[in-house]
């Protein structure tokens, strides 16, 4: 696995874990997330993650933030 997909999927775990403790209550959370999951499928993890990817994770993690309150 290439180390820029590692940082991710670190990255990834860790939303992993936030929706594991609240719930599916946030909708667009859930569902950043769950995007983020389908590129993640997609994705070549032998190359660089596409610039797509980190969009979708950008947008999960702001997301992440605003449910826990800790701003975007």
């Amino acid at each position: 696995m290439n180390d820029n997909f590692r940082e991710l999927k670190s990255r990834i775990r860790k939303l992993d874990d936030l929706l594991a403790g609240i719930g599916t209550g946030n909708v667009q959370f859930a569902q950043a997330l769950s995007a983020v999951h389908r590129a993640v499928k997609r994705g070549d993890r032998t190359r660089d993650p596409p610039p797509e990817l980190r969009v979708l994770l950008d947008k999960a993690e702001t997301l992440g933030r605003m449910v826990t309150g800790q701003g975007p």
